[in-house]
């Protein structure tokens, strides 16, 4: 089995900001998996899907960000899932709007969520797709940036990334995470829309 997890915090108030896009990704998946979530399994919205023969546990923690390890080792712990089958979606602010990057082991970034996950699974060895939000322009705190929606001229292309986001979660899982760095990583949407 594989745990796919998207990141990011409950409530409606946070579902279209930028810290939720890694969630978003996961929502738009089992949208078109044609599963349902399920509510507060592992302190999550989590649901069982098959892709391509493949039995998946896709989880959206509940946690708040900072807990969002407390949720992912909750669920590999109950299914025996190795490091090697774990996949976290979240965002990036190192990464501009338009890319996406899939990595394996690596730091936090300063992401208290990918921090969490690290600390409550005792490794970094588990794979990522990293969603790039871009950083806040002039003074804007950090904190502000990521708890705020996209603006109206960002949203088209959030939504081209959230389906970048499931083709990255769909070779991890068929072709692995060396195959899927390979597909994704040189991809950039901006620049793809110019053209």
């Amino acid at each position: 089995m594989y745990l796919i997890a998207g990141l990011g915090n409950p409530g409606p108030e946070y579902g279209q900001t930028r810290h939720n896009v890694g969630c978003r990704v996961l929502d738009a998946w089992a949208e078109s998996l044609g599963v349902r979530w399920a509510e507060r399994r592992f302190q999550s919205r989590s649901a069982r899907a098959v892709f391509q023969g493949e039995s998946l546990m896709l989880l959206c923690p509940m946690t708040f960000m900072n807990r969002s390890g407390e949720a992912v080792r909750a669920c590999a712990h109950y299914y025996k899932i190795d490091c090697d089958r774990i996949l976290i979606a979240h965002d990036d602010l190192d990464l501009p709007l338009g890319r996406i990057r899939v990595a394996r082991g690596g730091g936090s970034g300063g992401h208290k969520g990918v921090a969490s996950v690290m600390n409550h699974l005792g490794t970094k060895a588990f794979a990522r797709v990293r969603i790039g939000i871009g950083r806040p322009e002039g003074d804007l705190p950090v904190e502000r940036y990521v708890l705020a929606p996209f603006g109206g001229d960002e949203r088209d292309m959030v939504l081209h990334m959230i389906q970048l986001g499931i083709r990255a979660c769909e070779l991890f899982i068929v072709q692995g995470v060396d195959a899927a760095m390979q597909v994704i990583n040189g991809q950039n949407l901006t620049q793809a829309r110019r053209e």
